[in-house]
């Protein structure tokens, strides 16, 4: 993401800048327009990396620099162009229909489309997906790692279970501890939806059941869990809790050298986490980072609205500042976010791990001086470095800002989305992209009084936006479409398939300069179902709410 920090620069934070070419500091720039195809040159001129496909003038990275790049695949043949590249979007494609009745009861989703694109190697993004199997609704998460991915992975296998548990009535929390009591099987918390893709800690199972057992136990000391927390109650404490865990788990003496290794390299990495409840009655959204949820509503016209579910917690979100300045002293105002970055380093202001933001410089130099003699701070992504002006910490936390939406039969579908997504298109094309996707209806806007005063040259760009508008979809998985659009479109909308080939064909150590890892989750919702509600239902049709902080 595009928070992650290069060590060998954050070595250097405290006494300069960052890079300019680092990923920290990347910044998009306008990227040329795809010329026509009579523009194009020759297949023997042609190279898979050429300046986006196009002119051979070198292409923009996210720094902004122009680089040239010579092509390892010269005389690509362009119809082999379009089979590879369709095979790299969907390598990771995953698509899951929910039945509209699961033996517990009606599901809010009909069914799920997700899919992930690598920017970093190995991708430092991570999804989950589950139902809830003791209580109703599912659980879906998206999670953006940086300094490496162990966070995120960590996160996306842990999280879901402690919202889960949280939610979970006493009676069944006694029953999962006697089970373990007795060394009998526990009954399953979660139905996953796993990808082929997906990867577990095995080596950390162990550790990782061995602390949400303490949870549980804690819920169940309290007189007050009765029949479980709600969904916002949970996530928010099941987002703490977690975080906590992840937090004490480095400090502490580990069975094993991997399984400490693996604990510290967590705790030191940093993940955003986004993750969504979708139940009968609405969807409660749980965010702390820059990862987004945004709802996809059809109008009465049968046009697509975007109603965000979540807020970016960076620097562009005043709100977020202001909260994070008022927790430290006035003399540290202006130092606490510089260059729009925590302490001039990180982009996300709130986060899983990264206790170098969180610890006291005593803790972290001892943790680490605990480290086995042989162990290699290097092989384990770990840098020593001290943030600049770290003068009263802790300056990160991890606790979401909660969203709740009461839906209604205009919600059509859900999209969670790391900042790779939305780094490249806006959450209201997105939805435009998935509506029109989902309803194979392409909507075009009145030619407005302004538009026909336009000249030729002006009408004949108009009618190349609006015939790109209309050019048939080439992905069944809706995931996919916005992948492939948020990396290949054209000035007018046409998704240029150069520009498309230069992206996917980058080598791995200049991808990250021009895109980050992209997530995309797209949760269709049961329409008939919230329709049958609303008609039953006493409460208001619409309610959204967002916590204060």
């Amino acid at each position: 993401m595009s928070s992650h920090v290069c060590g060998r620069i954050l070595l250097r934070a405290a006494s300069s800048t960052l890079s300019p070419l680092s990923p920290q500091h990347a910044l998009y720039s306008s990227i040329p327009s795809c010329p026509s195809p009579s523009q194009w040159p020759s297949l023997t001129q042609r190279a898979c990396l050429s300046s986006w496909g196009c002119s051979g003038s070198g292409a923009r990275c996210r720094s902004g620099a122009t680089m040239r790049f010579l092509s390892t695949c010269q005389d690509l043949d362009f119809q082999l162009s379009r089979v590879q590249i369709s095979s790299i979007l969907r390598a990771n494609e995953q698509a899951v229909s929910i039945p509209e009745f699961d033996g517990r009861g009606l599901s809010a989703v009909r069914k799920f489309e997700s899919n992930q694109l690598a920017a970093n190697t190995p991708n430092e993004d991570r999804r989950s997906a589950a139902t809830c199997l003791q209580t109703k609704g599912m659980l879906f998460g998206v999670f953006d790692g940086h300094g490496g991915w162990a966070c995120a992975q960590a996160v996306s296998e842990r999280l879901l279970y402690y919202v889960a548990v949280a939610m979970m009535s006493q009676r069944g929390l006694e029953e999962l501890e006697h089970c373990m009591e007795q060394s009998r099987p526990v009954p399953p918390i979660l139905q996953w939806y796993k990808n082929h893709g997906d990867y577990n800690y095995r080596e950390s199972a162990s550790l990782y059941v061995e602390h949400l057992r303490v949870f549980w136990q804690e819920l169940l000391d309290s007189e007050e869990h009765g029949d479980g927390m709600s969904p916002p109650d949970a996530l928010y404490y099941a987002f703490k809790r977690l975080d906590t865990d992840i937090s004490l788990e480095a400090q502490v003496p580990l069975s094993s050298d991997l399984m400490r290794s693996t604990a510290i390299q967590v705790a030191f990495a940093g993940s955003t986490a986004c993750v969504a409840h979708v139940g009968t009655e609405g969807i409660h959204v749980a965010n702390a980072g820059d990862c987004r949820a945004v709802l996809g509503v059809q109008e009465e016209d049968g046009s697509w609205s975007a109603l965000p579910l979540s807020q970016d917690h960076n620097a562009q979100n005043e709100a977020e500042l202001e909260r994070l300045r008022a927790q430290h002293p006035p003399s540290e105002r202006d130092t606490v976010v510089t260059d729009d970055r925590l302490l001039g380093i990180l982009m996300p202001l709130r986060s899983f791990g990264d206790v170098r933001f969180k610890w006291s410089l005593e803790l972290q130099q001892s943790v680490l001086e605990s480290l086995e003699s042989g162990m290699d701070l290097d092989s384990l992504n770990l840098y020593q470095y001290t943030p600049p002006n770290y003068l009263s910490p802790p300056y990160l936390d991890v606790a979401p800002q909660l969203t709740y939406h009461s839906l209604r039969p205009q919600d059509r579908f859900l999209i969670l989305g790391s900042d790779g997504l939305w780094d490249e298109m806006s959450s209201k094309e997105a939805v435009r992209l998935v509506g029109e996707h989902l309803s194979g209806i392409h909507l075009q806007s009145p030619v407005s009084p302004t538009e026909r005063q336009l000249n030729l040259g002006q009408m004949q760009e108009l009618l190349l936006k609006r015939r790109a508008r209309a050019m048939p979809t080439l992905d069944s998985n809706a995931a996919t479409h916005l992948i492939r659009h948020a990396l290949g479109t054209g000035q007018y909308g046409e998704l240029c398939q150069e520009r498309l080939a230069s992206m996917l064909a980058l080598p791995e150590d200049l991808a990250r300069m021009y895109r980050d890892d992209i997530t995309a989750t797209v949760v269709y919702l049961n329409s008939d179902l919230v329709r049958q509600h609303s008609h039953h239902s006493p409460k208001a049709p619409s309610e959204q709410h967002v916590s204060p902080d």
